[in-house]
């Protein structure tokens, strides 16, 4: 393809969901709402973690920056997906695009990480009780929380590198709410062969060995809640564990459907949907179910809440 005679795009134009405006309308309150809520849940947990001593535990700093992370998990996608509600064009130069390829899939490879090391956490409290504290000290605590940061960070670091030197001459519409990789492809004047066989073996290798080191350690939990001779202890202590378990499900479920498959099989209308899922939907179900299900969570938010309430009356009666 001669590329002198052909005009580079600077910027894509997101066509997000088509519709009458009602439709849309209705879409970008349900979107807000849901995107709204999931940063109100997802910062609250952080501020108990922070607040709560009783909840600095490796637990508990590990679901502090999994809500961290959702945060801007979320914000990488949805502005734009709102955009596209409300607006006819809505457009992010091609740098922009690359950026927001980039970040969305760190923090995704990030929150994959971060599941697994969760879930070997759990593992080790439940299936190692009387070990876990020397096993999962703080100081372990924390670099299994920068080892997840840095190891999701750097996974897309050269598909990211490899699509910026992708030309794009035309057309510049991206059937999309967000910058994902086989519209950017899709796109692309140049031969896209390498950057899709490695982008695509990336995310699997990523995807799938911590779905695999997240069910090993489910499995060995499973078979040591079999072994408890007393029923009500097999399901106190499944229930330290249900609300991860949930979260896993949800977000696996849609990123293995989405990302762990041939690119020639993607249908943009079903990977509009699946994307809302997580993009969306999943960020808002993690503060759910562990502010909802957890114990001391609930405790820990009450605790705090009369704290404020008190150090306020205090304040009020001094004036």
């Amino acid at each position: 393809m001669n590329m002198a005679n052909q005009t580079r795009v600077t910027e894509f134009i997101f066509l997000g969901f088509s519709g009458m405006l009602y439709l849309r309308l209705v879409l970008f309150v349900m979107f807000l709402t849901v995107y709204l809520l999931s940063l109100m849940g997802n910062t609250l947990i952080i501020f108990i973690v922070l607040m709560d001593s009783t909840l600095q535990t490796p637990m508990y700093i590990f679901l502090g920056n999994l809500s961290f992370l959702e945060i801007w998990y979320t914000t990488a996608t949805v502005p734009k997906l709102l955009a596209t509600c409300v607006s006819r064009v809505v457009t992010i130069s091609v740098s922009g695009c690359v950026a927001q390829y980039y970040f969305f899939f760190s923090m995704g490879a990030t929150e994959c990480i971060m599941l697994a090391v969760m879930a070997y956490d759990r593992y080790l409290a439940i299936c190692s009780p009387l070990r876990y504290s020397l096993l999962m000290r703080l100081p372990v605590c924390l670099r299994f929380a920068a080892g997840s940061w840095v190891g999701g960070f750097v996974a897309p670091l050269l598909p990211t590198i490899l699509i910026s030197y992708l030309d794009f001459c035309g057309p510049q519409k991206i059937n999309h709410f967000f910058c994902d990789s086989d519209p950017i492809f899709k796109l692309s004047c140049s031969d896209t062969f390498l950057v899709e066989a490695l982008g695509y073996t990336c995310s699997s290798v990523v995807i799938l060995s911590s779905f695999l080191l997240t069910m090993s350690s489910y499995g060995h939990i499973v078979v040591t809640i079999i072994r408890l001779s007393s029923r009500e202890a097999r399901k106190k202590t499944f229930s330290t564990c249900a609300s991860h378990l949930t979260v896993v499900t949800i977000y696996y479920g849609t990123i293995i459907f989405a990302y762990v498959r041939p690119p020639a099989k993607y249908n943009f209308t079903m990977g509009k949907v699946v994307s809302v899922i997580y993009c969306v939907v999943t960020p808002l179900v993690n503060p759910l179910v562990y502010t909802l299900r957890n114990k001391d969570v609930k405790k820990a938010f009450r605790k705090v809440l009369t704290r404020k309430t008190l150090l306020l009356t205090k304040s009020t009666q001094e004036i």
